[in-house]
């Protein structure tokens, strides 16, 4: 699986035929536009359910036309097509991707262990600020209070939150609001008990199918958004020409006036149902890294929003001829009863792939949480070999599907349905716009007063909606704000715990010192195999490794020190991946390996895992004697010679082996697998010219190695291939005894003196989350037989 592939239409946005960006907008609409599009459906019914009446006069439905006009026009259009897609993170979009590019230009991350290094990654794009002296001051001021970074982080996991709520609610409203269009052709007592079976039904199935992948079906979901765009717009073409050519006039602002000096509180309650329209937005910019940025401008600048546009126009030159009653109004009445039935059945395959579109976007956002340490740890399974980022969790889709058909039970109505999804969809704006403030500050250098209009005028919009919404409390908004409310809670508690645990590492973390005195002596013994030691320290020796060899005094002869971690980008390249450094002499065989992923990388299993580790120890120790075995050829950039790491018994040098130098050529390349046996002195699998970065301490060095014809001493030459050969057959043989997985298996109690609130986070919540949730040894795929774990019990 290419795991950095998807930043490739980003990458060659520029190279781009306007085909391949034709056909990429045409792909969108099925991923991008499937919730956005079937909002015509509801968005009438909800609107004049309770709160407005339409009445002789038709100043209600017009002025709802042009609440919805320009709500479409300045949210989808104008906020997110013309500013928040330009605030993508390697190409990715979405609430993660904003506070990864805030994390990187402002010190404001929670996560712990991070590197020098990690600004090396190719990935880790930061543009020089022109030291604005207002941008610096708003920088400072969130960097010094340690509040505020809680306060971002907090914002962050609300928007998260409102997204998983927005997964469980699209897909109820979407196929009830379908479905609903059998009631002008069933009794009322039939259709009453019919409508929810039905629903519950589409949607079992839709989960059911979930594992099989979106890339199975995928391909039916644009022609089917495509003919449901090109249905709503003939449609509305057809209702207009024949039931009101004037209806054009209602787009005019001054309706949106009149309208709520006739409806007053009634009309501004109404708003969160109109807010409706806009459901969906917030894919166009979660959605960016999978195409370009010009293709999903032309797929809604060019279709999506004339088609809506058109959609709800002739909706409403409909009903300004026909006052019905409030249970008449909504989007089938003013079908033509000729194509009802088939209207109907594109309806509900379109709010399936709508509903398919945004359960996808849930997955990953869970996912890029669990990645950054802010969600219990679950199963993830990757659906797609070819295509990046398809994944199913299924603890999650099950769940979804229960409480999805909890609501439809429960609610059995789309004006509660749309009170609680329009809620959750107005605070994921708003939190969009509040980030994407301190982007335009923070990121693009602008004056704070750019992003202060920027927040105030769209922020305005938004709260006018969300107050409409909130409102409505008791009418189904409570449902977003209990589920936000909890899975804010959970999410902050195992980040919490993750963070103190960490601190617990680093301040009971053992000297190198320790490790090496280890021998015979004390009554330790070295066994064959390799020992993979996990740990989320970036240096020193884990406690959980010295209790270990405490109780059972042996460990491996290759002993490896691995930290998985998590870096604030989508993705981190294959080849800049690993850091690789010894941990004391060479004789020692102890080795530290950093593997880096980003918040929508794919982790690999363990069988790829351990080979690739393997394979990249090999390289290392090859570089490793090389450079020893050059002595003064290895010189940085100012002409310093430095020593090779070999020869230190620290563990202060890491290389990236493997790695992509900054000018994008290959830095340090092994042509082909050299079996221990078959390496020479000459070192002719090494470039002639390779940079390397190399750590150094709390700095990070890029040197230049330059491998010239000249010959090293015949005896010095013999010594360095005997070792080299000896130090690689030991790791060959280590890999044919086989792999030990050493992990930790963790207890967590706050420690004495702590506040109530502490102890019932960690004691009850975070240990009960602990107990219920995958191990790391689960979503590493370790085999039962290859794992040893060490008991901890962790006193924060």
């Amino acid at each position: 699986m290419d795991l950095g592939c998807g930043n490739c239409w980003r990458d060659s946005k520029r190279k781009d035929s306007w085909k391949t960006t034709m056909l990429l907008a045409y792909q969108s609409l099925g991923v991008v536009y499937g919730d956005l599009s079937i909002s015509p459906l509801y968005v009438y019914k909800s609107t004049f359910a309770e709160d407005i009446h339409h009445s002789e006069t038709n100043e209600e439905i017009f002025g709802v036309l042009s609440f919805v006009f320009w709500t479409l026009t300045l949210v989808p259009l104008f906020k997110y097509v013309f500013v928040v897609l330009r605030a993508d993170d390697n190409g990715e979009g979405g609430t993660f991707a904003l506070y990864s590019l805030i994390c990187r230009h402002a010190k404001v991350s929670l996560l712990p262990n991070r590197q020098v290094a990690d600004e090396a990654l190719s990935t880790y794009k930061m543009e020089q600020p022109p030291h604005t002296k207002n941008s610096s001051r708003v920088k400072s001021v969130l960097e010094n209070h340690k509040s505020l970074h809680t306060a971002l982080l907090i914002l962050v996991l609300l928007g998260t939150c409102m997204v998983i709520g927005d997964g469980l609610l699209t897909p109820a409203i979407s196929v009830f609001s379908a479905v609903s269009g059998l009631e002008l052709s069933m009794s009322k007592e039939h259709h009453q008990y019919a409508m929810v079976p039905i629903t519950c039904f589409i949607l079992v199935c839709l989960f059911a199918l979930q594992h099989y992948g979106t890339h199975r079906v995928g391909f039916f979901f644009a022609p089917i958004v495509l003919v449901w765009l090109l249905c709503i717009s003939a449609l509305g073409l057809y209702n207009i020409f024949y039931w009101n050519p004037h209806v054009y006039q209602a787009l005019s602002p001054t309706y949106m006036i009149k309208f709520l000096k006739k409806t007053g509180k009634g009309g501004w309650m109404s708003l969160g149902g109109i807010l409706l329209c806009i459901t969906g937005s917030e894919a166009m910019f979660a959605d960016l890294g999978h195409f370009s940025y010009a293709a999903i401008q032309i797929a809604f600048t060019f279709l999506v929003y004339p088609a809506l546009t058109l959609a709800y126009m002739g909706q409403a030159a409909y009903l300004s001829k026909h006052h019905h009653t409030i249970h008449s109004i909504g989007f089938y009445v003013s079908v033509p009863e000729s194509v009802r039935w088939p209207v109907l059945t594109v309806a509900i395959l379109a709010s399936v792939v709508g509903s398919q579109a945004i359960i996808s976007g849930t997955f990953s956002i869970i996912n890029q949480s669990q990645s950054l340490g802010c969600f219990p740890r679950v199963k993830v399974v990757h659906t797609s070999e070819k295509i990046h980022g398809q994944i199913y969790i299924p603890e999650i889709n099950w769940m979804l599907m229960i409480l999805c058909i909890a609501v439809t039970i429960g609610f059995r109505d789309i004006k509660h349905m749309g009170n609680a999804s329009g809620l959750a969809v107005m605070a994921v704006m708003l939190v969009t716009t509040c980030l994407t403030s301190l982007v335009i500050i923070l990121c693009w250098h602008k004056p704070p007063l750019v992003a202060l209009a920027f927040l105030l005028f769209f922020g305005s919009i938004e709260l006018l909606y969300f107050s409409a919404s909130l409102i409505k409390f008791l009418e189904g908004a409570w449902l977003p704000i209990l589920l936000a409310l909890f899975l804010v809670t959970v999410m902050f508690v195992w980040h919490y715990a993750t963070v103190k645990k960490y601190e617990y590492d680093l301040h009971n973390k053992v000297s190198l010192e320790w490790l090496l005195a280890l021998g015979p002596s004390l009554g330790i013994a070295r066994v064959p195999g390799i020992g993979l030691v996990f740990t989320d320290l970036t240096s020193g020796i884990p406690a959980n490794f010295s209790r270990f060899v405490t109780n059972l005094p042996a460990f491996h002869r290759i002993l490896v020190f691995v930290c998985i971690k998590s870096v604030p980008v989508p993705f981190v390249p294959s080849a800049e991946r690993y850091l690789v450094g010894r941990v004391g002499p060479a004789a020692h065989r102890s080795y530290r390996c950093i593997v880096r992923y980003g918040y929508r990388d794919v982790h690999q299993d363990v069988d790829s895992f351990e080979s690739e580790l393997v394979s990249r120890l090999t390289d290392f120790i090859r570089y490793d004697w090389h450079k020893e075995a050059r002595g003064g050829g290895a010189h940085d950039q100012d002409g310093v010679s430095h020593s090779g790491a070999s020869s230190s018994s620290g563990e202060c040098r890491l290389a990236v082996i493997g790695t992509v130098s900054f000018s994008g050529a290959p830095a340090f390349e092994i042509e082909d697998s050299v079996g221990p046996a078959s390496v020479s002195v000459d070192f002719p699998t090494v470039d002639s010219m390779a940079d390397v970065i190399e750590v150094v301490g709390p700095t990070e060095r890029r040197v230049r190695f330059e491998v010239g014809p000249t010959e090293m001493g015949s005896s010095s030459s013999s010594e360095m291939e005997f070792m080299l050969r000896e130090e690689l057959q030991d790791l060959h043989e280590a890999q044919q005894a086989g792999t030990a997985f050493i992990m930790g298996h963790s207890h967590v109690r706050a420690k004495q003196g702590s506040s109530v609130m502490k102890r019932l986070a960690i004691n009850l919540g975070y240990n009960f989350l602990r107990r219920n949730c995958r191990g790391a040894d689960v979503s590493l795929k370790v085999p039962p037989a290859s794992l040893l774990e060490v008991g901890m019990v962790y006193i924060v």
